[in-house]
């Protein structure tokens, strides 16, 4: 077994001597081709839970922010304001900006979704998520973050924040996923990043200017939802568009064939 990846093992796999006694000359894979039937599990599960979640936005912030601080205030509005612009919120179901989104989302009657992982200081899912799932292993649980988002809400975090955004902005960079907003809330907090990115970063030829134009910033909840609103609407608006396009190529075509 690669000791990069024993974290995250569940206990319940098979070992090489186990798997080659009960089918003799199998037992090189070993648990790794019982990892890759857990991977699938995890994307099976995730795929069922959420399919019918219809239009959402995911909320990402810092597991550390206090209950009751502004930034948990802020939090709690940001899920409210979309529930009551009607988006499921789907978060990391841990703690701090994560539970804010998740408690402003029931609040306001709307959904609250938690995609949580398995880690050795985390307690599991918040109490105000209504729809949760918890995944051993990351990159399955960031798929369902992109999945089924028309839209990221970044607030205030840490390392893991950094990384679910910056792993949003390349996919969309790189065009592996639809075009969707992505806004930061908290103009003090994430304003030395978006310089860096600007003054260092694409000033030494290393990023595109355009690049910066994915990143929208505010300190205002009511226009970072606007921002992904305004998004959703002409997305949708592009694909009927294109469904009308492609319907009325179809016909021109069914209509030559039976001329012809």
């Amino acid at each position: 077994m690669d000791a990069r990846f024993a974290p995250e093992e569940p206990p319940e796999f098979a070992s090489p001597s186990e798997v080659e006694e009960q089918h003799p000359g199998m037992g090189h894979l070993g648990t790794e081709a019982w990892r890759v039937l857990r991977i699938q599990t995890e994307f099976v599960d995730g795929f069922g839970m959420l399919a019918d979640l219809g239009r959402a936005v995911s909320v990402f912030g810092s597991a550390r922010t206090k209950p009751g601080s502004a930034e948990y205030r802020t939090g709690e509005r940001v899920g409210r304001a979309l529930a009551e612009a009607g988006y499921a919120v789907i978060t990391g179901g841990g703690p701090g900006a994560m539970e804010a989104a998740n408690k402003g989302a029931r609040d306001a009657g709307g959904q609250s979704v938690g995609v949580g992982i398995k880690l050795p200081f985390e307690s599991g899912l918040n109490p105000y998520v209504d729809r949760g799932i918890t995944f051993r292993y990351f990159f399955a649980r960031k798929t369902m973050f992109v999945k089924y988002a028309q839209g990221f809400i970044v607030l205030p975090g840490g390392i893991g924040t950094l990384d679910e955004l910056f792993e949003a902005l390349t996919l969309v960079q790189t065009g592996k996923v639809t075009h969707f907003p992505v806004v930061l809330i908290g103009r003090d907090y994430w304003t030395g990043l978006v310089d860096w990115v600007r003054d260092v970063v694409i000033a030494q030829g290393k990023a595109s200017p355009a690049d910066l134009d994915l990143i929208r910033i505010t300190d205002d909840v009511d226009e970072a939802v606007r921002i992904i609103r305004d998004a959703d609407l002409e997305c949708s608006k592009l694909e009927a568009e294109a469904r009308a396009d492609k319907a009325a190529a179809e016909g021109r075509a069914a209509g030559g064939s039976i001329a012809t």
